[in-house]
């Protein structure tokens, strides 16, 4: 009603003028000075062009006021696509409060965040795109929330994403960024009883006149978290009978763990830009990890204790050039290249005690560990808007990864004299290369059928040497073919429908097939496995919506999935956490959604249940029976006009048994209030996360005839407290932003 209100004063103010106008003139033409005296005349001519002029430009206010109108109400946090991806709002939600990508994505529906791994529920774990090209997790959790506009989850992507991965969480960032001055900048505090204290600061600029853009961003994260691991490792043969108690403590302290970043981009037109971009981060890590470990067996009990001071320092740059063109009918093309270099140092010093047999001993280890990986990559993509239906997408790239890493493992009974471990210390080397093409087209059948045909092919070779354990050599070439295909179903303007299937390869990330040694305590390490194999998926989703209600099930199957276990070491109670391949898995899944929108209530609901299996014949797992697993999520937002917001979000997962394992329930609940001040210069937020603490992972399986209980404690139960504060002074422009990014940064955590 207001917009109509604009509209039709700015109508009736022309025409006012314009009578005005005419009414001056015939009053001087009835005049007879008017045609005798041209100075007259030429008066009353600039007189009537100033008038028209000032009107012109009370138009032209009341217009720009008019682009500037403000209609504040509630927005709506999600929205589900007919081809089964949903796009949750970010920019303007209390989501936005959240101190990281990686606490945001937590709290997205369908996302579960555990372990270091992002997954889609039904889907499994999930590649990172920033705004349509890919990510790695080092540039991932460095993106500033406030920058962020939107997230899609995308659960069947089509060929021209990368094939790593099982989904794809694409990540918009905010486009109409504006020329001038502007920036803000963001405090955190989280106090957590379980973790310490975090202090998170982040800062945002840009800049940006005439053709020219600049786009800077620095955080920096201090303080103490932690994180505590309890598990069980039982034999119950009599003859060789062992329990082991192992708890794990966590004890990290944030030296430095800062993200910093700038970008530049020269527009040659609206639709046609180059940029070159430097980002980075900096991970100081400190502190003390103890672990205590009991063990029992037939020749009596004995007790070990290990505290690792840690000295963990990584550095990770990023380098993009990038050029984007966007044609009058809606054809891009897009030529990308980037650099990435990893460097991380390792100096940890460690200090066991053990009481065996009634005697105490101690030695003194140092851990020295450097590592560097280099990724150069290239790629092309270029999209041909045949009609306002039919859209061709090609595209290539080539990525070329050097790793090279040494661990220097040191022992001392004295704390003075230290002397290498030659079983404990390694050299490793890694060359990989991959090309990969895709083909996608997208068509229509008729009014109510669309499609999108694919198929992308990848080759994969690599070299490998290491002298752990002996000297390695491993070389190996082979490609792969991924098809995809999806159709769309608009049957009437409440009924949508959708079919597809994808093919998904995930190779191991670098440093799982690294077999260098990470040093627990005496029986436990964790080694990477030159052997593993890429996972291969295939998935299958029919889907349905109808009005605001979206219904799907899936089946996917997995050829060598990655899974991980404590497999028995070399010595009687030494055990080693070790990633391995599996035979083949089974995924099915069903899922209802519905979201309501109102003016003071946004909700969104989701319900699902998971019917998971493995299977292995090759290491000894105990199979048991597969149970399902009932994922529920609810997300509210209660908006108190000229006051707060509320915030309540919740959900659950609930026990699962997968053939070779269990998992115990996890939930979480999260409130939150919010308050505008200053016209919305500054924003305050306080959240308390976790309020009963439950997200805990724990679960059991039986593998070797060992059987093995673990129970994992992170530091999410917290209070927060978000400041931020706009500044700037500008006007609108358009601020476009793509970069290159790999799978291959991505396997490089």
């Amino acid at each position: 009603m207001r917009f109509l209100k604009v509209v039709i004063i700015s109508i009736f103010s022309l025409a006012f003028s314009s009578i005005e106008i005419k009414a001056q003139r015939i009053k001087n033409v009835k005049d007879k000075s008017y045609y005798s005296d041209d100075v007259l005349f030429g008066k009353l001519f600039k007189s009537a062009q100033d008038s028209l002029i000032v009107k012109e430009k009370e138009k032209e206010k009341e217009h720009n006021e008019l682009n500037e109108v403000v209609i504040k109400s509630q927005p709506s946090l999600l929205k589900y696509g007919a081809n089964g991806n949903i796009d949750v709002n970010v920019n303007g939600t209390v989501l936005a409060t959240s101190s990281s990508v990686n606490e945001l994505l937590g709290r997205v529906p369908n996302v579960v965040v555990a372990d270091g791994e992002i997954s889609v529920v039904g889907k499994g774990e999930a590649i990172i795109y920033l705004n349509g090209v890919m990510i790695n997790y080092e540039r991932f959790v460095a993106i500033p929330v406030s920058q962020i506009q939107k997230i899609e989850v995308i659960s069947n992507p089509s060929s021209r994403y990368d094939a790593e991965g099982k989904a794809v969480i694409n990540i918009i960032t905010k486009q109409n960024i504006e020329s001038g001055v502007m920036g803000s900048v963001n405090q955190h505090v989280t106090v957590s009883k379980f973790g310490g204290t975090i202090y998170n600061t982040l800062f945002d600029f840009n800049y940006s006149k005439g053709k020219f853009s600049f786009v800077t961003n620095y955080g920096l994260q201090l303080g103490r978290n932690r994180e505590l691991l309890y598990t069980t490792r039982t034999r119950p043969d009599p003859d060789d009978f062992m329990k082991s108690e192992l708890t794990t403590d966590w004890k990290r302290r944030f030296n430095n763990y800062s993200n910093f970043g700038f970008g530049l981009q020269y527009s040659f037109s609206p639709n046609n830009y180059i940029s070159l971009a430097y980002s980075g981060n900096i991970n100081d890590l400190g502190g003390i990890t103890e672990s205590r470990n009991s063990i029992t067996n037939n020749s009596g009990k004995s007790f070990y204790a290990t505290d690792v001071d840690r000295n963990d320092v990584l550095l990770n740059q990023f380098i993009n050039l990038n050029y984007n063109w966007t044609t009058a009918k809606g054809s891009t093309l897009f030529i990308g290249s980037q650099f990435s270099n990893y460097n991380q140092t390792i100096r940890d010093f460690i200090e066991e005690s053990s009481l065996v047999d009634e005697t105490d001993s101690e030695r003194y280890l140092k851990n020295n560990v450097g590592s560097r990986i280099n990724i150069v990559a290239v790629q092309a993509d270029y999209s041909k808007k045949i009609n306002e239906k039919t859209k061709l997408e090609i595209g290539a790239k080539f990525s070329y990864a050097t790793i090279n890493s040494g661990t220097d493992f040191l022992i001392s009974e004295d704390e003075i004299n230290f002397e290498i471990d030659n079983e404990l210390s390694s050299d490793f080397e890694y060359n990989e290369k991959i090309a990969a093409a895709y083909f996608n087209y997208i068509g229509a059948l008729n009014e109510k059928i669309n499609f999108s045909l694919g198929v992308r092919a990848e080759k994969t070779s690599y070299d490998l040497f290491t002298n752990a354990n002996g000297i390695q050599k491993f070389d190996k070439s082979y490609g792969n073919f991924f098809p995809s295909a999806l159709l769309n179903f608009n049957l009437s303007e409440d009924w949508k429908g959708h079919f597809s299937h994808v093919s998904r390869i995930t190779r191991p990330r670098y440093q799982a097939l690294n077999p260098y040694i990470i040093y627990q305590d005496p029986f436990t390490t964790i080694e990477g496995n030159p052997n593993l194999l890429p996972e291969k998926t295939h998935a299958f989703e029919l889907g349905a919506m109808y009005k605001k209600f979206d219904f799907k099930v899936g089946y996917t199957y997995k050829i060598d999935p990655i899974s991980a276990a404590a497999l028995r070491g070399d010595t009687p109670n030494s055990y080693i956490l070790r990633a391995l391949n599996l035979e083949k898995g089974y995924t099915f899944f069903t899922s209802l959604s519905r979201a309501f929108n109102v003016k003071w209530w946004n909700s969104v609901n989701t319900a699902s249940i998971t019917w998971q299996k493995s299977v292995d014949n090759y290491y000894a797992f105990a199979f048991s029976p597969v149970e399902p697993q009932i994922y529920l999520y609810t997300n509210n937002t209660f908006t108190i006009p000229k006051l707060f917001k509320l915030q309540l979000l919740a959900w659950y997962l609930s026990d699962r048994s997968y053939g070779l394992g269990s998992e115990n329930s996890r939930s979480t609940i999260t409130l939150g209030i919010e308050r505008n001040f200053f016209k919305d210069a500054l924003k305050l937020n306080f959240t308390a996360n976790d309020i009963f603490h439950k997200f805990m992972v724990s679960g059991d399986y039986n593998v070797g005839q060992t059987q093995i209980y673990y129970h994992r404690t992170y530091s999410t139960n917290y209070f927060k407290l978000i400041a931020t504060y706009n500044f700037g002074d500008s006007k609108k422009t358009t601020y476009k932003k793509s970069e290159v990014e790999q799978s291959e940064n991505n396997r490089a955590r």
